[in-house]
């Protein structure tokens, strides 16, 4: 982790810290005298790891720092993994039942954004990033170990994320709500820009394929309905729910539900194997 964060930090000072300058001074952010709602305080890049890999196309990594984010993320893809699994013995499902109700037919989706968070001279009049629940399915997070701003929303109250070092904050997204029927829920959360140090963030997505079918697992709603409580969450396919997100994602998860449901009856769906 540690040798990940220090590429990381390199990369941003070397590559990206000049061109977040230039952003800012084309854009008059320095001087703000008015709260901005339509864009975040942030420098990033992304990579992705499955179905197939780009890390090899993105200019400017040095060999050593792609070497050490696919072997990063070949170790996220075994925690996501095994995540799922413990999920699913909470739950009371057969094991597997997550990692197959992600598969499309390449499998997961699985990618970075590798985001740095630059010192702000007007945190009041800006956020770092917008508050927001996270599209897919589990996300893992290994943040800076010094400086802060990441916060959820917790009871109506922002609670801090606190730095730790060698740790991964681990946040679940919609999908994980629509399939485990609202027995788990996904994250409101935001950054904080810091007038003070530069906050890294690398965050790690493991979401269902493009073509996967989400749905509530039948044996929950099954559960639900023996307490006289309905499914409430629609299935849909994976990629025509991001496609929406896109649009929606600074509002709130609710009506993105809701705007699935009309599109049910295009949706056509088969058993989830587990054996």
């Amino acid at each position: 982790m540690d040798k990940v964060e220090g590429l990381t930090k390199g990369h941003y000072r070397k590559c990206m810290e000049q061109r977040f300058k230039q952003l800012v001074a084309s854009q008059g952010l320095e001087n703000l005298s008015a709260e901005i709602n339509d864009m975040d305080w942030e420098s990033t890049f992304h990579l992705r790891h499955l179905p197939e890999s780009n890390i090899s196309e993105i200019p400017d990594l040095e060999d050593d720092y792609r070497k050490v984010m696919k072997e990063f993320a070949l170790g996220l893809e075994k925690l996501a993994e095994e995540l799922l699994d413990l999920l699913c013995e909470n739950l009371g499902l057969e094991k597997g039942y997550l990692k197959k109700a992600f598969y499309g037919a390449k499998g997961p989706t699985f990618g970075t954004k590798v985001s740095n968070y630059p010192p702000c001279p007007k945190p009041d009049l800006i956020k770092g990033l917008r508050a927001h629940t996270d599209a897919g399915g589990i996300i893992l997070l290994l943040q800076d170990d010094r400086v802060s701003g990441l916060q959820l929303l917790k009871d109506g109250q922002w609670i801090d994320v606190p730095p730790m070092r060698h740790s991964i904050v681990i946040n679940l997204g919609d999908q994980l709500e629509v399939i485990t029927n609202g027995k788990y829920k996904s994250v409101l959360h935001r950054v904080i820009a810091q007038t003070d140090g530069t906050r890294m963030s690398i965050a790690s997505f493991y979401n269902p394929g493009s073509d996967a079918v989400i749905y509530p697992a039948p044996e929950l709603v099954e559960k639900e309905a023996a307490k006289d409580q309905k499914q409430v969450y629609p299935k849909f396919v994976f990629e025509d729910y991001m496609k929406l997100y896109a649009g929606l994602k600074f509002q709130a998860k609710e009506p993105r539900f809701e705007a699935m449901k009309s599109m049910e009856t295009r949706v056509t769906m088969g058993p989830i194997a587990t054996a």
